[in-house]
């Protein structure tokens, strides 16, 4: 058999050369073109083993040459590169049947790998094509997403099941729901749970359903999330927090593919997929007799780690921009953020990752009036979020026998922060921020006292039940574990 031919297009001169040289010192014969027409020509004649192609071609973008080759020559593999490197690129190269996606700019080795891999690969296997998409569900051009966003790609047409890791709002639920959006079981439902938030000896009956009178409090039959899930996605969220027991009927349930309600005696078949998300190094958990090893391996198939966001801080702006637009389709006056603030906000840490980014900039359009965000009105913003709350930077001034009213430690911090400013006054919006720094210590306190019952603390709060859950996550308080002897009960 003789060398197997490389078809090159590209509308870069420059790029096709390079291309060329690299492919030839692997061995390849190599053909070039700028024109998607010159290459549909090759492709139609029978002509070329494999294509690497660029998105954007002079005469025809290359997402729509893509399914006339699949139909004339679907054992044909493409390799699409693109300097659009966002998610929906990636999955509109899966969709189209491409055999990889590459960011540009990328390493001519790793181009070399993949030709081989994909000339070697058996024939036959092909990926079909789907709806086209217009939202786009993740932010990011980083290397770190690029490698996540290819991931992704090759998972949508498959059902394994997917274990992704990364810290609180890294943006797992949103990967989740990705994977089911735009994969095999789109056409289902996506149900969510959080294991961190369900009473411990709830969990069980949540997940599987119960019958009528299986305990006390069960006057009607329920049905479990599983059930909920028939035919579509279950994402399981912070599953290092499951108890032991869950754990072994999970297992079961992966095992042998059914499960008992409750209560029940009958075995209920299920078909859902199952995606497991944690910010907690399982391994670790393994080794403190926290979770089960076996179920570990049955549900780490496909590990996804999130990057937090200070290891991809050039992907900043295009997640403030994201979140500015956002706002203004929501209704929220259009705001901007100046060089220099944008500047200080990719050098910021982030500790929230991008939950903590995206409530930012929502404070920053609802409480600043200027169009325009300044540098001091970020630093203000960041300053604030890294500094201890105002009751207890003032309890830190007094005695430990001296106890201060609420307002009256406000009182002497609001003194002592008006006077560090030696006269200047502080960035607009003060009022909101000290009432976010209020409410943290106040919701962790009720929910304390509480034991972590959120129906209490609604009630002793005032607040709806939902408005309270949303505020845990907005302010990604650590959920507490109510037992069964807390309130409530």
């Amino acid at each position: 058999m003789g060398r197997a031919t490389i078809l090159v297009a590209d509308d870069d001169a420059s790029i096709r050369t390079v291309l060329a040289q690299a492919l030839t010192r692997a061995g390849y014969d190599i053909r070039t073109t700028g024109h998607a027409g010159t290459l549909w020509s090759w492709v139609s004649q029978g002509e070329g083993d494999l294509v690497v192609t660029d998105v954007v071609m002079p005469d025809e973008n290359a997402f729509d040459l893509l399914p006339r080759i699949r139909q004339a020559r679907p054992d044909l593999p493409v390799i699409v590169m693109s300097a659009q490197n966002t998610f929906m690129t990636a999955i509109r190269a899966s969709e189209r049947g491409a055999y990889e996606y590459l960011p540009k700019p990328f390493d001519l080795k790793e181009l070399v790998t993949i030709v081989g891999r994909a000339l070697s690969r058996p024939r036959g296997i092909g990926v079909g094509a789907s709806n086209e998409v217009e939202e786009i569900p993740l932010i990011g051009r980083s290397p770190a997403m690029q490698d996540i966003y290819r991931a992704m790609a090759r998972l949508m047409s498959t059902d394994l099941t997917v274990m992704i890791s990364g810290e609180s709002g890294t943006g797992k639920e949103l990967v989740a729901r990705a994977l089911h959006d735009y994969g095999k079981r789109r056409g289902g439902p996506f149900v969510a749970v959080n294991m961190a938030a369900i009473p411990r000896d709830l969990i069980e009956s949540e997940l599987f359903g119960h019958e009528k009178g299986a305990f006390t409090g069960a006057h009607a039959r329920s049905p479990g999330r599983f059930e909920q899930a028939e035919g579509g996605t279950l994402f399981l969220d912070e599953i290092g927090d499951m108890p032991m027991e869950a754990q072994t009927r999970l297992l079961r349930v992966l095992q042998q593919g059914e499960y008992a309600t409750v209560g029940g005696k009958a075995s209920v078949r299920t078909n859902v997929r199952i995606i497991a998300a944690t910010n907690k190094d399982l391994r670790q958990s393994i080794e403190l007799g926290h979770f089960r090893e076996d179920l570990f391996f049955r549900l780490n198939v496909v590990p996804l780690r999130l990057p937090p966001l200070r290891e991809r801080s050039e992907d900043v702006p295009d997640l403030v921009r994201h979140f500015l637009a956002r706002a203004t389709r929501e209704g929220l006056a259009p705001k901007q953020i100046d060089a220099v603030a944008m500047d200080r906000l990719i050098r910021y840490r982030w500790p929230g990752n991008v939950r903590e980014l995206e409530n930012l900039v929502r404070r920053l359009t609802a409480l600043y009036a200027q169009e325009t965000i300044t540098a001091p009105v970020i630093e203000a913003e960041l300053d604030l979020a890294s500094a201890p709350p105002p009751v207890v930077a003032a309890a830190r001034e007094t005695s430990s026998n001296e106890a201060l009213p609420l307002s009256q430690a406000v009182d002497r911090y609001l003194k002592q922060y008006f006077a560090s400013l030696g006269g200047a006054l502080p960035p607009p919006g003060l009022y909101h921020r000290l009432l976010r720094e209020v409410e943290a210590p106040l919701l962790t306190a009720v929910l304390t006292a509480t034991n972590g019952n959120q129906i209490r603390a609604a009630e002793l709060l005032g607040l709806n039940r939902n408005t309270l859950r949303k505020k845990i996550r907005d302010l990604d308080l650590p959920i507490i574990r109510q037992s069964s002897s807390g309130p409530g009960r």
